[in-house]
C-alpha cells in the first residue's frame, strides 16, 4: 500500500468494499430470486395437483373402496412451462398404495405447515429423484362416495431447470447494472483524486522550478483547506531553514573575523621568539596568553553555535537551577578566593525546564563576568528566589557598572564592554540562552545613596510546570 499512488489507494479502499459488498449481494439475491422463483411455480404444482386429485375415483365402493386413476401423463403437458423441466407425479391410495404416477418417487413423510399460504391441505418440499434434485408439491385431497370417505395423497414433483435459469437471469441482470455503477464509481473517483491533486501538483512545480538557496514562504491562496496545514508546515520549516543558513552565514563570517587577529599576533610573536627579539621566557609566557585567548574564543563561539542549535530543541529534562548554581559557584571558588571577594550565596528550590549544559552555561557566564568586574576584596551576592511561577537569579557584584549606551549592545557578539576583558561572547550566550528558554535577562547599574555602587545581572526563567496526578 505504501508503493501505490493516491489515486490508487482511494480506487482499493472505495472498490473492494463494494465489490465485496456485491458479492455478498449477489449471493443473497440469488438465493432470494430462487425463493421468488419457487413461489410462483408452486402455484403451479398445486393448481396440477388439484386437477390430479379431481380425476380421482373409487370403485368397488360397496365391498372393499379402492382407488382408481385414469390420467395418463400425457395429460400433465398443459401444466410444464416449456421442455426445460419435467414433471413427475405419483397417487397413493387409502392404504398407502400407488395408486397412478411414478411409483420410485420418494413418499412424503413431512408434514402439513400449520398455516400455509394456501387454502389447501398443500406442502411444498426439496427432495431428490433419480439423482435429479426437484421441487414436490404433495396434497392430501378428501374422496368422498357413497356410504364413505378417505384421503388420498398427490404428489406432484419438477425438475428445477426453469427455477434456476430465472434466478439467474435475474442476478445476470443485477450484476450488469451494478458492474456499470462500479465503472462510474472509479471513474468518478480517477476524476476527482486528478483534480483534487492538481493544487499538489502546481506546488511540486513550485518548487522544483526555483532557484537554489530561494527559501521565500509558497503562496497558498488557491489551496485547499485540507492543504494548508502542509503548507503553513513547509513555510515554517523552510523558515527555520532560513534563519539556520543565516546563523551559519553569520557564524562562518564572525569566526573567520574574530579567528584572523589573534592568529595574526600568534604568527608575529613566534616570528619575535625565533629572531630572538624578546627573552624565550617572556615570548613564551606571551604565545600562551595569545593561545588562551583563541581558545576561549573558539570555546565560547562554538557555544554560541551549540545555543542556537538547541534553540529549535524542546528540553523535556527538569532540573534543580539551585543545586546547578551551587555547583557552579563551588567550581568557581579557586576564582573567587583569588580576588579575595567577600561573596555570598542564598537559593531556594527552583525546577526548571532546561537542557543542563544551558543553565550551566549560563550561570557560569554570569558568575565569571561578575567576578572579572569585582575590585579585589569587593562583594559578589548570588540570589535565587521563586515566585511559585518563576525563579529569579540575581548577581550582584561591586564593579564599575556599564553606560546606558551600552547596556543594549552588550548582548549582541563581540560587543565587550571592556576591549581588553573579553570577547564580547559571554553576555551573547546568556541572552540566547535566556530567550530559549523563555525567560527575560536585563542589566541595571545599582544605585547606593546617590552614588554608582555596582551592577545587578537579572535573570528571570519559568519554573517547571508539575506534573498532573
Amino acid at each position: 500500500m505504501n508503493r501505490l499512488s493516491l489515486r490508487a489507494r482511494l480506487l482499493l479502499g472505495i472498490l473492494l468494499p463494494v465489490l465485496a459488498f456485491i458479492a455478498v449481494n449477489a449471493a443473497v439475491l440469488y438465493r432470494q430470486a430462487l425463493h421468488a422463483a419457487d413461489t410462483a411455480y408452486d402455484r403451479t404444482l398445486l393448481a396440477t395437483a388439484k386437477a390430479l386429485g379431481e380425476l380421482l375415483e373409487v370403485e368397488n365402493q360397496a365391498a372393499q373402496p379402492r382407488l382408481k386413476s385414469t390420467l395418463l401423463y400425457s395429460a400433465l403437458e398443459p401444466f410444464e412451462a416449456d421442455n426445460r423441466s419435467r414433471l413427475y407425479y405419483k397417487v397413493t391410495g387409502f392404504q398407502g398404495e400407488t395408486v397412478s404416477g411414478f411409483e420410485a418417487l420418494p413418499a412424503w413423510r413431512g408434514q402439513l405447515p400449520v398455516k400455509g399460504p394456501y387454502a389447501a391441505l398443500v406442502d411444498f418440499y426439496d427432495d431428490d429423484y433419480q439423482g435429479v434434485p426437484v421441487r414436490v408439491a404433495v396434497l392430501l385431497t378428501p374422496v368422498t362416495w357413497t356410504g364413505g370417505q378417505g384421503m388420498a395423497t398427490v404428489q406432484v414433483a419438477e425438475t428445477l431447470e426453469l427455477r434456476q435459469t430465472l434466478a439467474r437471469r435475474l442476478l445476470v441482470d443485477t450484476l450488469w447494472r451494478e458492474a456499470l455503477l462500479v465503472l462510474l464509481i472509479a471513474a468518478v473517483v480517477v476524476f476527482v483524486v486528478h483534480r483534487a491533486t492538481q493544487p499538489v501538483k502546481q506546488l511540486s512545480r513550485e518548487l522544483g522550478t526555483r532557484a537554489e538557496g530561494d527559501l521565500t514562504p509558497l503562496s497558498a491562496v488557491d489551496a485547499p483547506r485540507e492543504l494548508r496545514p502542509l503548507v503553513d508546515a513547509t513555510n515554517h520549516l523552510m523558515s527555520r531553514l532560513r534563519d539556520l543558513l543565516e546563523h551559519q552565514k553569520r557564524f562562518v563570517r564572525d569566526t573567520s573575523h574574530q579567528l584572523r587577529t589573534p592568529l595574526a599576533v600568534l604568527r608575529a610573536q613566534v616570528q619575535s621568539a625565533q629572531r630572538g627579539d624578546v627573552e624565550p621566557i617572556t615570548a613564551l609566557r606571551e604565545i600562551g596568553q595569545t593561545v588562551n585567548r583563541a581558545t576561549t574564543l573558539a570555546n565560547q563561539m562554538l557555544a554560541l553555535a551549540k545555543v542556537e542549535q538547541m534553540r529549535h530543541q524542546t528540553p523535556t529534562t527538569v532540573i534543580d537551577w539551585a543545586a546547578l548554581i551551587r555547583a557552579v559557584a563551588l567550581d568557581t571558588s579557586a576564582l573567587i578566593a583569588e580576588h579575595e571577594l567577600d561573596f555570598e550565596i542564598h537559593t531556594q528550590p527552583a525546577p526548571v525546564l532546561s537542557h543542563e549544559w544551558a543553565l550551566r552555561e549560563l550561570t557560569r557566564n554570569l558568575l565569571h563576568n561578575a567576578i572579572r568586574h569585582s575590585p579585589p576584596g569587593g562583594h559578589l551576592h548570588m540570589t535565587l528566589l521563586t515566585d511559585g511561577r518563576h525563579a529569579a537569579l540575581t548577581i550582584a557584584d561591586d564593579g564599575p557598572g556599564i553606560a546606558p549606551a551600552q547596556r543594549q549592545r552588550l548582548f549582541q557578539p563581540f560587543a565587550a564592554g571592556d576591549a581588553h576583558s573579553g570577547s564580547g561572547l559571554g553576555l551573547a550566550i546568556c541572552h540566547d540562552i535566556v530567550l530559549s528558554l523563555g525567560g527575560q535577562i536585563e542589566l541595571e547599574n545599582r544605585v547606593v545613596t546617590g552614588r554608582l555602587g555596582g551592577l545587578d545581572a537579572r535573570v528571570r526563567l519559568p519554573l517547571a510546570t508539575p506534573p498532573v496526578r
